[in-house]
């Protein structure tokens, strides 16, 4: 008999919200999931470090799993956070209101590029690579930091460009693999799934937590269509929380390459069919969200999967990645964002109750004084 993954689901609203995040941790099994005795590392997902919305941790969610993880008895918790060629990740802690959360609960922050911090070690996998090894010739460097601890992911509920949607396991890139992990993004599928085999041999306890109060429709993962959900997620199961965001947004989560892989590799459970709802009950859900296509999402695919993927080892792999870098920071952070993504971002601030919990995160620090 198959034994079911439990993902724990729940709608909220701004008043509510901290203590939701508690009772979602607690429906989710996080306490069962992750090993008391270890340090806990909250990874969160800054996806672009202006303050989109849908696209990045939000207070509340980290605000929340940190009081949730306190009353279960988890005070060794630790921020680590990690950059990419195109995001800053001190930018994107302060534009989006970590900073006061993190000063407020003295929680420490680590930053995996810096090396008086961690050290990027060797690592041979146990479980049989399905791409890592391919890319990574030389050999698979993660953190040194991340072995023995628990893992607590903080996504978003979102579309994304080369993988349909994006959550869990597509939390692990950023702080398992380096600054250059978009290497990787032809093979992003197989990544995820490598991904996640080595967090379940490097790791005592994982977890994740998702939110889906805004969620992002579109061409993710940076540039959505944000949409008000009021939806919460958690689960030890970093697959089953994947299938039922993806079934949420619309989709068929065994057609998403990644989940069905994880799913046939042993990694978790993809089918829908094998996973315990728990909470609130969201069988009426479908929200219909489609990744969209714009001029970024066009250069992407020239680069990993089009005409052009030859030249991928000229551009990415030497100086000239430079180039490419530049392009993209320039096309999304000079024109996405003044243009277009700036003014829905403040549209969604005054118009929704969740922008306007925005706000007071960036007025008052922490919320958990002002929120019945």
């Amino acid at each position: 008999m198959t034994t079911k993954a439990k993902v724990a689901v729940l709608y909220t609203k701004p008043e509510s919200v901290l203590e939701d995040y508690r009772r979602l941790c607690e429906l989710g099994g996080m306490k069962e999931a992750l090993d008391p005795s270890a340090t806990t590392i909250l990874k969160d997902n800054i996806t672009w470090h202006f303050p989109m919305p849908g696209a990045n941790t939000t207070p509340w969610q980290m605000e929340g799993v940190v009081l949730a993880l306190r009353e279960a008895g988890f005070p060794d918790v630790v921020c680590v956070q990690n950059q990419t060629v195109v995001t800053n990740a001190f930018k994107g802690e302060d534009l989006n209101g970590y900073v006061p959360i993190f000063r407020h609960y003295d929680l420490p922050v680590k930053y995996n590029f810096k090396p008086e911090e961690m050290t990027w070690v060797h690592y041979q996998p146990k479980a049989r690579m399905l791409a890592l090894d391919h890319i990574y010739p030389e050999g698979i460097h993660i953190p040194d930091y991340f072995f023995g601890k628990n893992i607590l992911h903080l996504p978003t509920v979102k579309t994304h460009m080369y993988t349909t949607t994006t959550g869990a396991m597509k939390n692990a890139f950023g702080g398992l693999l380096s600054k250059y992990r978009h290497y990787t993004h032809t093979w992003i599928h197989e990544t995820l799934v490598d991904l996640l085999a080595i967090q379940k041999e490097i790791h005592p306890g994982l977890f994740a937590v998702m939110d889906g109060t805004t969620a992002g429709d579109g061409g993710g993962p940076r540039l959505i269509d944000p949409i008000v959900k009021n939806v919460i997620l958690a689960s030890a199961d970093q697959v089953a929380i994947d299938a039922v965001a993806a079934k949420l947004m619309g989709f068929d989560p065994m057609s998403i390459k990644y989940i069905r892989l994880a799913h046939e590799n042993g990694l978790g459970i993809g089918d829908p069919r094998e996973i315990e709802l728990v909470g609130d009950d969201i069988s009426g859900e479908n929200w219909h969200f489609r990744v969209a296509r714009n001029s970024h999402t066009f250069l992407a695919w020239m680069a990993w999967y089009g005409p052009t993927k030859f030249l991928q080892k000229l551009l990415f792999r030497t100086p000239f990645v430079i180039v490419p870098t530049a392009i993209g920071e320039f096309e999304q952070d000079g024109l996405y964002w003044p243009l277009k993504y700036k003014a829905i971002a403040e549209k969604w601030q005054t118009n929704t109750t969740w922008g306007a919990l925005f706000r007071q995160y960036q007025q008052h620090g922490v919320m958990a004084k002002n929120l019945s």
